[in-house]
């Protein structure tokens, strides 16, 4: 089976005091005590009885659509449960910029100022507007807000917890094009159960969704970037019910979670994976190559071990290292089986 090189980057140079604090935060102010008091003393919001998309057959003509003429019986998915009500998908494709603020060497999110980088989003959802106009295009910010690290951290963990100063920066760049957001994990020693909560003020924002990347997910305590890392149907399961629980809780519309594959090992039990109504899960094809390679590895991981959505990424840089020196198109996408209804730009 091919495939795809690894792509092990960990240029993030922060300060000292972030690298310190490691996967830990900072003690709490008396303000954000008092703030945090406070909240705690409101009442629960009223839960709202959860609604189901307003036409079901809407949503069967699209996933089937999106199958692409796959007669294998994989796709669409069944059994899977209709979305709650303001889903995105499949009614809208996700295109989506990838990175950390911190370095320019880890996406196209850290390489340029938000106008500039508007602009560049801004001609990539024109082009797969005009590639399938049935479909219209929700743009995104996909940022990585726990990076996985070649080094130590006081506590062990190899991941460095961004601060909320820069989430916040990236929620503000996201609302200048009105695009949805989505915080991404790489856990290193760490896992899910630790680091989903951390984020858990910013997964109750309605436009806010999850990424996990199995890559840097070190179970075995090998060094994020030695060695490929995994993730089992259980860590995702722990996702999506968290997800689903603050969707319950707060009258949220569903939540989009992300999880990265490029390699056999990088997901396991996928069968054991539990879909929700609240929860809409992706399985992005992460890595990168030549356009034949990328192939291959969306057929043996992502086309043959079908969960519910999948998605694609596409490298700026690393894509044209290799003969023919190209990306693949948003044409050649639409032609796969399934379509991918989430695109990541790195």
């Amino acid at each position: 089976m091919i495939r795809l090189n690894s792509r092990f980057i960990f240029p993030l140079v922060v300060s000292a005091a972030i690298l310190a604090g490691g996967c830990s935060h900072k003690p709490e102010s008396a303000q954000e005590k008092k703030e945090k008091l406070a909240q705690e003393k409101k009442p629960a919001p009223k839960k709202k009885k959860e609604k189901p998309i307003k036409n079901p057959l809407s949503y069967d003509e699209k996933v089937k659509a999106i199958a692409n003429g796959d007669t294998t019986g994989r796709w669409p998915v069944k059994n899977q449960p209709y979305p709650l009500e303001g889903a995105i998908l499949p009614f809208k494709r996700v295109v989506a910029y990838y990175g950390n603020l911190y370095s320019k060497k880890m996406g196209i999110l850290g390489e340029y100022p938000p106008k500039e980088l508007w602009k560049r989003l801004h001609a990539e959802v024109h082009t797969w507007e005009q590639v399938d106009p049935s479909t219209p295009v929700q743009p995104a910010i996909h940022y990585i807000a726990a990076v996985g690290q070649g080094i130590p951290l006081k506590n062990g963990s190899y991941c460095l917890r961004m601060p909320d100063k820069q989430i916040d920066s990236v929620l503000a760049i996201a609302k200048m094009g009105d695009a949805i957001v989505f915080l991404d994990l790489q856990v290193g020693r760490s896992n899910v159960r630790n680091e989903v909560p951390v984020l858990e003020k910013y997964l109750k924002m309605p436009q806010v969704n999850l990424g996990i990347d199995p890559e840097f997910s070190m179970k075995d305590g090998n060094v994020p970037g030695h060695k490929i890392g995994t993730m089992d149907a259980g860590d995702i399961n722990f996702c999506s019910e968290y997800l689903a629980r603050l969707v319950k809780e707060n009258n949220l519309p569903p939540k989009i979670l992300i999880v990265h594959r490029f390699t056999q090992g990088m997901v396991r039990n996928y069968k054991n994976i539990k879909l929700h109504p609240e929860v809409q899960i992706v399985m992005n094809m992460d890595g990168w190559g030549e356009p034949v390679l990328k192939h291959d590895t969306y057929r043996a991981y992502i086309f043959k071990e079908p969960v519910q959505f999948t998605g694609f990424k596409l490298f700026y840089k690393n894509d044209l290292k290799k003969a023919p020196h190209r990306m693949l198109t948003p044409a050649e996408l639409m032609k796969l089986k399934p379509q991918p209804v989430y695109i990541q730009y790195q």
